[in-house]
């Protein structure tokens, strides 16, 4: 069993979790992630690390309530147990001194996009950080984006905080004004990794996405996870989850995470019954 040692939430329906496991946080690094199990008859899904103490043997995640087994983990309170907590999983990000790099993180993905930016700063590397959400209420980690940021750009759908638009948005500008960006690292939905890998293409730029599609082992063996990366298959969670975006086939992978929409409609619908 793997003790949640403190809970706090960010935003409605957003998470934060520190849970022990020593054994995973002594091996952690930035881009990898856990497969979790939150009782004997749940489901198995992955979720990306944010943080991890080594000395302390703690690793924090973050998450947003988008179906039976993440609102039943909303559920949970500090001291209570999770059943499965298998890590680190996936290939660790490469870290290098590029020059500059433009972070691009969108609603829940920026907690991913943390440590990879973090890990680059490091390094000595220059990091324009662009984060969004759909509203302010849903805008997470600023204060801590900003910290590991030369510069920090926000944004909102609706224009209630920041820079009303996209995150693309800002991107484009920053290289049409001949800013020089050495690479990009996205993280977010399929369709925002889509849209950032369109702007980058034409300045030829490195762009490097981290993707979550549906996933069932995390050991390569059942294939849920497959992506067309360059015209051959890989699976993300052995080969992955960060892929050069150029490279990815985005629609397969959407069409792919559409699968089960269905079933976690209803899954979602009988929680909800068996909690009223």
């Amino acid at each position: 069993m793997y003790p949640i040692i403190s809970k706090k939430t960010l935003a409605e329906g957003i998470h934060h979790l520190d849970i022990l496991s020593p054994l995973v946080a002594s091996h952690a690094q930035p881009g990898q992630f856990v497969i979790i199990r939150v009782d004997n008859n749940g489901e198995r899904i992955p979720l990306t690390i944010f943080n991890y103490n080594r000395q302390k043997g703690i690793v924090s995640i973050i998450f947003q309530e988008v179906g039976e087994t993440t609102e039943k983990l909303a559920l949970l309170k500090e001291g209570d147990s999770l059943t499965d907590f298998l890590g680190p999983l996936g290939v660790a990000m490469k870290e290098e001194f590029v020059g500059t790099v433009v972070s691009v993180g969108g609603g829940v993905g920026t907690a991913s996009l943390f440590p990879k930016t973090r890990a680059f700063k490091e390094l000595g590397n220059r990091m324009i950080s662009i984060i969004g959400a759909r509203t302010k209420e849903l805008l997470i980690l600023e204060e801590e984006m900003r910290g590991i940021s030369d510069e920090l750009y926000i944004t909102t759908d609706d224009g209630s905080y920041g820079r009303k638009g996209l995150v693309t948005d800002v991107l484009k500008e920053i290289l049409s004004l001949g800013e020089k960006v050495n690479l990009v690292v996205a993280v977010g939905p399929v369709i925002m990794m889509k849209a950032v890998c369109l702007v980058t293409k034409p300045f030829k730029i490195k762009t490097l996405v981290s993707l979550n599609p549906v996933m069932v082992d995390g050991t390569g063996m059942c294939g849920s996870c497959r992506v067309s990366v360059g015209g051959e298959t890989k699976f993300t969670c052995v080969h992955g989850p960060i892929f050069d975006g150029h490279k990815v086939d985005f629609e397969e992978l959407m069409r792919r995470n559409r699968r089960f929409l269905k079933e976690e409609k209803l899954a979602i619908k009988h929680f909800g019954q068996r909690k009223g």
